[in-house]
């Protein structure tokens, strides 16, 4: 499926901050960006019968025209792969290689982020408090920086770290940043959006699209970047539970 169109791509956080008052870390996009209602609907208003052939879908009572997947667990699960997330070696926020099997046996959130978004406090914030709460039960959070959505994650390894460390108090795993769509798209995500694709096709569409996977490494859901972590907490409870 065609990916959004410039007025969705430009206005999406700037959207997010004027409707849920959340505070980016760079207040020069605020100025320029006009609503994302409209675009939305410009955008995706000859794509609602696609999102039906996906999957039952929802028109957001908060966020009109923008149409989000029901959260019914797995519904976008594709085919069984041999591959698992634990066959991946990635680069932590300091250069070190970590391969992904240490991880197995827990579930994992994995989320690309960025710290200059509109979604950018509420998601660290939501996602420190369920790393904490469910950490010493079997859960990672892996959160991996990405600059391809407005350029809102343009600092270096160690600024994106002091950031989220400092700012956030994040404890959760951050690795080095990576690429998520396009030619130079790193293993993993591509591996991520092979075994489920999203509520507007494979492409990851924003900053702060997550992936839910199970003990096997094995991909069980996928949410849009306006599904918060508190949303997924009871999807995180039953895979825990499995």
């Amino acid at each position: 499926m065609a990916s959004l169109s410039m007025p969705f791509a430009a206005t999406f956080c700037g959207f997010m901050k004027s409707k849920k008052n959340t505070a980016c870390a760079s207040s020069s996009f605020d100025s320029s960006w006009p609503s994302m209602a409209s675009s939305i609907k410009s955008s995706l208003g000859s794509s609602k019968s696609a999102f039906l052939r996906h999957g039952s879908v929802l028109q957001s009572s908060t966020f009109p025209g923008f149409f989000s997947k029901a959260r019914s667990f797995g519904v976008y699960a594709r085919a069984a792969t041999e591959k698992t997330v634990h066959d991946f070696t990635v680069k932590d926020i300091d250069g070190k290689d970590v391969p992904l099997n240490k991880f197995k046996g827990k579930a994992l959130l994995i989320v690309n982020v960025a710290s200059r978004c509109g979604l950018t406090s509420s998601n660290y914030s939501e996602l420190s408090h369920i790393y904490e709460k469910y950490k010493t039960q079997g859960f990672e959070i892996l959160a991996f920086p990405c600059n391809q959505f407005g350029g809102q994650e343009p600092g270096s390894n160690p600024e994106i770290k002091q950031f989220a460390c400092t700012r956030f108090k994040a404890e959760f795993p951050i690795f080095d940043k990576v690429d998520v769509n396009g030619p130079n798209t790193a293993p993993v995500y591509q591996f991520l959006k092979s075994s489920a694709g999203g509520f507007l096709g494979d492409l990851i569409k924003w900053n702060f699209e997550k992936f839910l996977v199970d003990k096997n490494g094995k991909v069980v859901e996928r949410y849009p970047p306006t599904t918060s972590p508190f949303q997924i907490e009871k999807d995180i409870q039953k895979l825990l539970a499995a």
